[in-house]
Parts: C-alpha cells; sequence; structure tokens
C-alpha cells in the first residue's frame, strides 16, 4: 500500500470511505455488518489505516457500523475520520450533542481527523455565524485531544470555499473536495486544488470514479486508453490521475463490496501517475464526455443583461449541466437553497431575450423548463 506523509503520520493513499457500505435487501439503513468487518479485515491486512464515515451515512448507522467493525483492532491502528453534519441547517446548534454521540456510536474516545461537512451555499453562512459556536466548539475539542486533526468538506464552489478558509482556514489542516478527471475541468476542480494549494493544505479526495461513472467508459475511449496502458483496468485511470496531482493525499473510494476493495487495493500498490499524453488522454475522454450532455455556455455574460428578470443565467446553465450530467443528485438544489426563489429557473418568463445576444445560441428559455421539471421530478 503507497502511503502519504501528514506532519508526524503516514496514512494509507486509499482510504475507505463508509458511505457505500453493503446492505441487506437493499435498505440503505440496514448494513449487512458481516461484509463490513469482512472489508475492513482485509482493508486493515492490506495496509488501509485511513476510515471515514459521517452522521448521515445509511440513515445514521454507517457510524454504528464501522465502531463495531473496528473495535477488534487496537485504536492506535488505524485513523477514523467524522464530520459535523452542516448539510442539515436544523443540526447547527447541536454540535456539543452531536459530536457526544458521534464519539459514542463509534465507540472511540476522539477521532483522528474531523470535518466541517460539506461547506456549501446552503450553509456557509450559518458556519461562519458565531451563535452557534461550532468552529469554536471544534477548536476546543482538538484543544483537549478529542480531535486530532481539523478539516473541512467542500461541495461548494470556489468562492465559497475561500470565504471559509479567509474565516477559518487559520486552524484548518486539510480539505475534502469532490476531484476526478471529469470534474478538473467541469466542476473547476482545478481551480480548488490551487485554492487549497495557496493555503498549504493537502487535499483529501471524494468520489474519485465519480459515483462509478468512471468505472467503465464506451468502447471507443477504453480502447483508447488500452492502448496506452495495456494491462491497466479502466477504474485504475481515475486513481492514476489523481497519483498525478501532488496535492492529493488520501483518495476516499466507497466501496460497496469485497471484489471491488480488492481490485482498488491492487492499484494501490504501486504508485503510477500519468505521463503528459496520458493525461490529455483522459482530459480529452472526460470533454467528449460532458460535451454530449452539456451546453456549451462560456459564462460570457451577455444575457444577463437582457434578463428582465435578472437571473444568473450562465450560473444557473452550470448548475443545469451538473444536474443533466449526474441524472439529478443533490448538487443543485443545495445551490439554488441559497438564493431567493425569484432568481431560481422557475422564475424564467421564456421571453427568449437572452437568447438574442448568446453566441452560443443556447436555448436558454428552453433549458430553465427542464431544469424546472428536473428540479420538480
Amino acid at each position: 500500500m503507497i502511503t502519504k506523509e501528514f506532519q508526524d503520520l503516514k496514512l494509507s493513499a486509499l482510504g475507505m470511505g463508509a458511505m457505500r457500505l453493503p446492505v441487506v435487501g437493499g435498505d440503505d439503513a440496514c448494513i449487512d455488518e458481516a461484509a463490513v468487518q469482512q472489508m475492513v479485515d482485509y482493508a486493515i491486512a492490506h495496509g488501509v489505516n485511513y476510515f471515514d464515515t459521517a452522521w448521515g451515512y445509511h440513515n445514521g448507522q454507517s457510524e454504528l457500523a464501522m465502531g463495531r467493525a473496528l473495535k477488534k483492532y487496537p485504536r492506535e491502528s488505524f485513523c477514523l475520520a467524522d464530520k459535523f453534519p452542516g448539510y442539515d441547517l436544523s443540526n447547527m446548534g447541536k454540535v456539543r450533542e452531536i459530536f457526544e454521540e458521534q464519539l459514542s456510536k463509534c465507540q472511540v474516545e476522539y477521532f483522528d481527523f474531523y470535518l466541517f461537512h460539506n461547506v456549501c451555499e446552503m450553509n456557509i453562512d450559518a458556519y461562519l455565524d458565531e451563535k452557534y459556536g461550532i468552529f469554536q466548539y471544534l477548536v476546543e475539542q482538538k484543544r483537549r485531544g478529542r480531535i486530532r486533526h481539523l478539516g473541512f468538506s467542500a461541495h461548494g464552489s470556489y468562492d465559497v470555499m475561500k470565504r471559509f478558509l479567509e474565516a477559518y482556514g487559520q486552524e484548518m489542516e486539510f480539505c475534502q473536495i469532490q476531484l476526478n478527471y471529469l470534474d478538473w475541468d467541469f466542476q473547476d476542480a482545478k481551480s480548488k486544488v490551487e485554492l487549497l494549494r495557496s493555503w498549504h493544505l493537502p487535499v483529501w479526495v471524494m468520489e474519485p470514479l465519480r459515483g462509478g461513472r468512471l468505472a467503465a467508459l464506451e468502447q471507443k475511449d477504453e480502447e483508447t486508453l488500452k492502448a496506452l496502458r495495456p494491462d491497466e483496468e479502466i477504474p485504475a485511470w481515475a486513481f492514476r490521475f489523481l497519483q498525478s496531482v501532488p496535492e492529493v493525499g488520501v483518495v476516499l473510494s466507497g466501496m460497496s463490496n469485497l471484489e471491488q476493495m480488492q481490485k482498488n487495493i491492487r492499484t494501490f500498490e504501486e504508485n503510477k501517475p500519468l505521463n503528459e499524453e496520458e493525461r490529455d488522454s483522459l482530459l480529452r475522454i472526460a470533454d467528449e464526455m460532458v460535451k454530449k450532455i452539456a451546453l456549451p455556455c462560456t459564462a460570457c455574460h451577455y444575457c444577463v443583461s437582457h434578463c428582465p428578470k435578472g437571473l444568473a443565467i450562465p450560473d444557473l446553465l452550470a448548475l443545469y449541466n451538473e444536474h443533466c450530467f449526474t441524472g439529478g443528485g443533490f448538487i443543485a438544489p443545495m445551490a439554488l437553497s441559497a438564493i431567493p426563489r425569484e432568481k431560481w429557473p422557475t422564475a424564467c418568463i421564456g421571453c427568449r431575450s437572452c437568447e438574442k445576444v448568446c453566441p452560443q445560441q443556447i436555448k436558454v428559455s428552453e433549458a430553465m423548463a427542464d431544469f424546472s421539471r428536473r428540479l420538480e421530478a
């Protein structure tokens, strides 16, 4: 297992994420704990020492399952990460009681890594509001040794991350972002990595396979990659891309069965970063994948000055592209929840004034109507 230096620790480059654990009968709240124990045992036997869970995973059952699976091992032999669930604004005033319950559920006296969970447009104001005392409380737990390392995860924009760092960056030690070769440009993950580099923060990776989307490609794309590395499996390309990003520390993979874990661990037995030709080929494939679905908005903003409703059309189209590509998901609704309803795509009156000045000839009114339908669904 490849390891990465982090302060005085040697962390496995592959971490076990506990958001997609094996379940019984398709019930996300009914975790197959025998299978989880088998996976944890295999992971530890093969050098994995980083395990990541969260309050809301598996309807609150993930922390319990991981706590039981890790209990048999000496506490100092593994690192456990958990998160404060600020994705739900009703939790903001409960940091103390939630943190205490998380320790109890995980059957530990401290967390090696603890994160502000999912910093985004929806919750940034609450996270920064001193009346909740979240930052102060977590820093105090770090001082007491109940949190060894404090960081944050983010699905929000570059600007949201920058705002969080300007407020709390002096106490942050790492950041977890959605990073893969598709989102390098599509979600501008490249700029987020650069931002974190400027703060000297290592990057923890979530969604390295984009929810499994990058585990299999179209035949022509697979043939392109096979010509470059005949023995490399397709999912491994996503991990090799991340091995090519110097700022990346731990790559979290939400493995749902032992076979996935075995394959991923084999990949992380070697560090084989991409050369320039391989990287360019991979990014071209990603660009083609996005272009088949996404509208080609260049954010020129000509449309904005012609919109009688004052809609931030480029921002809405970016969210529409994400929502269409992912087939739904939480990112677009989460971002929209932070802006007034009168600025949502539902506010579009279909006047087509924006379309008359769009250099890309995007049918904005149709996109806004489709976006509204998708959000309702």
